[in-house]
């Protein structure tokens, strides 16, 4: 953690705005003008309303307020906005590249499988990205010898530790700063800190040793256990997800309604007029969607308030069965799984009555009506570009997987999944219609 975050990463900062040790950039050209590295702090700062509080803190603006960057804070700035906000700013995309590829493979580091193939990756690929910034940044000048910090090499002893105390994210996870900040709320005592910090560490673990001897962890936990919220709605029919207030009851749009319709009409494999007709004249709605066992809350952005310092939790990545043979009616339906992005505008329960046109009992359905973002392009680190929205259309609510976050690029908004692309869901014909 503090190899990366602490040190390689702040140590490229430097270099690239002419701070680090005292050195130009020699025959390089790596450094970035001060108007386009604010430029940069401003977007990183700007980017926390539209990224949700469930992927961390608000990043402070990287140029001006870097002392409170937290080894958290660079952690998440370098896995996903710097490769963004950091695009077509070096006046020689090799130094793009290689920054890129850092990225690369730290993201392999953190999968939370690694087969032999993706430790020897690891190993040729750091040895290969050290031996490029020697060119970059070293460019084989024993007067620039102090480019080359210790933690230049440590980066190539990587694979090692991995193959000697397995995947990185069992020790990159800042355990001594988390365990430090447990101990502050116990000193009580100005005068005696130390006997208060004492004190606390005795108590707790006695207090650690009754919960496992006696298996009563729930009974004697000193933090609140979730439970319910007051007005979640659950339906045995989706155990996965929860509803969350605001809720409310209305006769809906022409058009919302056609769209269910057509969702119901596909999932029954009957006529839109027979599902229309027995769509109720009223429909609940509800402000948020929570998966269940710590999943994300995901938010309707049309029924929930919005304010100018909240931040956005309404755009996911969902999944839908697609038929490949949609324009050649002759051949049989054959599915494939598509990944899309869009934001969630509503979340509906549908509750239909027992019907031989529909099902032969009483249903309710969670659907959500998403506006889907058509994608333009994605990079080399499978994230996803789009400058405008399409059309909205109602799906099932398990189609949402997560939820993702937005940062601002030109004309462009770049997509941050951070469940990454072996997240994706996969489809066995055998699945039904929950699955």
């Amino acid at each position: 953690m503090h190899l990366i975050y602490e040190n390689l990463l702040k140590n490229l900062i430097l270099l690239w705005t002419d701070e680090f040790k005292g050195l130009d950039e020699g025959s390089g050209c790596y450094t970035l003008s001060k108007a386009v590295w604010e430029a940069v702090g401003q977007a990183t700062a700007a980017s926390g309303s539209t990224i949700p509080s469930a992927f961390g803190a608000r990043p402070p603006n990287i140029a001006s307020d870097r002392s409170n960057f937290t080894a958290e804070n660079y952690s998440f700035w370098a896995l996903y906005i710097g490769p963004i906000l950091l695009r077509n700013k070096f006046r020689d995309r090799k130094y793009y590249d290689h920054f890129v590829d850092l990225i690369v493979l730290l993201n392999i580091c953190l999968q939370f499988e690694l087969t032999v193939y993706d430790v020897e990756t690891i190993r040729t690929g750091f040895v290969h990205w050290v031996q490029k910034f020697e060119d970059l940044y070293y460019q084989h000048d024993p007067a620039r010898i102090s480019a080359c910090p210790l933690t230049i090499h440590a980066i190539l002893h990587i694979a090692e530790s991995i193959l000697a105390a397995g995947p990185v994210w069992a020790y990159w996870a800042f355990p001594m700063e988390r365990y430090c900040a447990t101990l502050l709320p116990a000193i009580k005592s100005r005068r005696f800190p130390f006997a208060s910090i004492d004190k606390f560490v005795t108590d707790t673990a006695q207090l650690t040793h009754i919960k496992h001897i006696y298996n009563a962890r729930d009974e004697l936990t000193l933090t609140r256990i979730p439970g319910p919220m007051q007005g979640e709605f659950r339906s045995p029919g989706y155990p996965t997800c929860a509803l969350l207030p605001p809720r409310k009851l209305e006769a809906l749009s022409t058009a919302i309604m056609s769209k269910i319709a057509i969702a119901l009409a596909t999932r029954f494999n009957v006529s839109v007029n027979v599902a229309r007709r027995h769509l109720p004249d009223e429909i609940f709605q509800y402000g948020k969607v929570r998966r269940i066992d710590g999943g994300d809350t995901m938010s309707a952005s049309e029924i929930t308030k919005s304010s100018v310092d909240r931040r956005d939790a309404s755009y996911v990545r969902y999944e839908m069965l697609v038929d490949k043979n949609t324009n050649k009616r002759s051949r049989e339906p054959e599915f494939r799984l598509e990944t899309y992005y869009g934001q969630l505008k509503r979340i509906f329960v549908v509750k239909l009555e027992a019907t031989p046109d529909l099902p032969d009992t009483p249903t309710i359905l969670f659907m959500a009506a998403i506006t889907n973002c058509i994608i333009d392009s994605r990079n080399k680190l499978d994230m996803h570009f789009y400058s405008r929205q399409g059309r909205t259309e109602v799906v099932d609510i398990t189609c949402i997987q997560c939820l993702v976050g937005r940062i601002r690029y030109d004309n462009q908004w770049a997509i941050i999944d951070r469940s990454g692309s072996l997240a994706r869901a996969l489809h066995s014909d055998d699945d039904n219609d929950e699955a």
